[in-house]
């Protein structure tokens, strides 16, 4: 978003400043979403940490616990290293990237929704994409950003 400044007319005094949507107009633009850097490093230091106690503790149950953990956490950090960016856009498509894959549709091949969810109290955003075969819901961890900045970018790309 871009922002206008608004001036009085006659005096030139300086009454407001309003946001402006920037409009995406070239067709080269390309706009990517990823997991936040900061969230990986914390999936591999909670792996190192959670594989460095299951080494060094005495309680096997616990050992197997916490190694189990450190797995889920290594797999976890492994999905936002290796899937970078999670979601790419241009004026030709979405091109969505996956653990070991990367997966590309046209705009007219996919549709791009925001559903939001009442859970826990709270009210929750995600993005789904409804392709032919796929329906991938992608939340604030995948892209790093609400979904709603995320459609409304989106939005503006399409059209």
């Amino acid at each position: 978003m871009n922002h206008k400044d608004v001036t009085h007319p006659q005096c030139g005094q300086l009454l407001w400043i309003s946001r402006t949507h920037r409009h995406v107009t070239s067709p080269k633009a390309r706009l990517v979403w990823s997991t936040p850097p900061l969230l990986v490093a914390v999936g591999w230091v909670a792996t190192a940490g959670a594989a460095t106690w299951a080494i060094f503790n005495d309680d096997t149950a616990g050992r197997v616990l916490v190694g189990l953990a450190a797995l889920v956490a290594a797999l976890l950090a492994l999905q936002g290293t290796l899937a970078r960016p999670r979601l790419a856009a241009d004026s030709n498509g979405l091109v969505l990237r996956r653990f070991a894959s990367k997966r590309q549709w046209t705009w007219a091949e996919v549709n791009v929704r925001l559903v939001r969810t009442r859970r826990l109290g709270r009210e929750v955003s995600t993005l789904e994409l409804d392709a032919e075969d796929d329906l991938v819901v992608l939340g604030w961890l995948d892209l790093g950003v609400a979904p709603e900045d995320v459609a409304d970018a989106l939005r503006e790309l399409r059209t």
